[in-house]
């Protein structure tokens, strides 16, 4: 199974979460791909059977600048998507409130717009808790190659 990685990182964290993801989801035997500069058409010509979106927050709860062209061209196009797995793991910080992990919350959203099925809950990654993300994913992520094997 092709699991496409796209990643909206402010300062670097959410892409190492993304790069671990890669890491060890093609460890479970998965064809994970993730390039943190990825084009629509990238993503396009590797059909992908799932999604996996690693984001973070910024601003009053929006995506990084990095991603904003990716997610406006998904938007703009809208690939035929309807029935794929798929999931997001945000960055956030809960200090901020009704705005913490804003940015996977956009996500979900697009997610319902393209039909994409959120196989399991949003991971949230708190800034203020943590200070490893990647290693704090790794339950979530066995949990997510569970639900795509299914």
């Amino acid at each position: 199974m092709k699991v496409a990685i796209l990643s909206g990182s402010v300062y670097g964290t959410a892409e190492d979460v993304a790069r671990h993801a890669e890491r060890q989801l093609k460890a479970a035997g998965f064809d994970a791909w993730h390039d943190p500069r990825a084009q629509l058409q990238q993503i396009l010509d590797f059909a992908p059977d799932a999604l996996l979106v690693v984001t973070s927050t910024t601003g009053m709860g929006e995506l990084p600048d990095s991603f904003i062209p990716l997610y406006t061209a998904i938007r703009d196009r809208f690939p035929a998507w309807s029935g794929l797995p798929g999931a997001v793991i945000a960055l956030g910080d809960a200090s901020y409130g009704d705005t913490f992990c804003g940015g996977g919350e956009l996500i979900r959203e697009l997610y319902a717009e393209l039909g994409v099925r959120e196989v399991v809950e949003m991971l949230r990654l708190d800034a203020s808790e943590t200070v490893t993300p990647e290693s704090d994913a790794e339950p979530w992520l066995e949990a997510f190659a569970a639900a795509l094997r299914g």
